[in-house]
């Protein structure tokens, strides 16, 4: 039987330091081909709050759980960490303009964005691959992000649909259908 480790024994533990600056380690996680999201929310006046995340993953089929990260610095954190649901909208290849929009600072990020309203009223983005409709369960401060895990409560998917990839913070989407 194989023994896995209680959170007891690992505290005793302690990683020794990187033998790598931050850039090596960003470029090398850079390596690893992720999908591409964009994270909408509502915050407690109505505003509409977004932003692209590619820290996007599944934890469990039951219950049904996500998880994704968020910087501690974003300007969406607030809303991001007491809103009671989030929708994780996957976004195909002909939504790079998307992507880098939700990614940029000090803009009106949903200007000429098609959407419509989902559940709790959560911005729901026309044409995506995927979306999730998430209730935000639980959020772990690690490091300089928090991680975020939603319990989905709604899932629809476009089952010919090419999703958009990022690689070597370059955006990709062709041969992979």
């Amino acid at each position: 039987m194989n023994h896995i480790p209680r959170t007891e024994d690992l505290a005793a533990s302690t990683a020794n330091a990187p033998t790598f600056s931050q850039t090596e380690f960003r470029q090398a996680l850079g390596q690893f081909a992720t999908g591409v999201t964009v994270v909408t929310a509502r915050s407690d006046s109505g505003a509409l709050v977004g932003l692209t995340v590619n820290s996007f993953n599944a934890v469990s089929l039951d219950p049904p759980l996500v998880l994704w990260s968020l910087g501690l610095r974003s300007a969406s954190m607030a809303v991001l960490r007491n809103c009671t649901h989030y929708a994780i909208n996957v976004l195909g290849a002909e939504h790079q303009a998307l992507a880098t929009q939700f990614a940029t600072k000090d803009i009106d990020r949903f200007a000429g964005v098609a959407w419509h309203e989902g559940d709790y009223a959560l911005p729901l983005i026309d044409g995506a691959v995927a979306t999730f409709t998430c209730f935000n369960r639980s959020r772990y401060a690690e490091g300089d992000h928090v991680i975020f895990v939603g319990e989905v409560e709604r899932c629809t998917h476009r089952d010919s649909a090419v999703p958009l990839v990022y690689h070597a913070s370059q955006f990709f989407s062709s041969g992979l259908r």
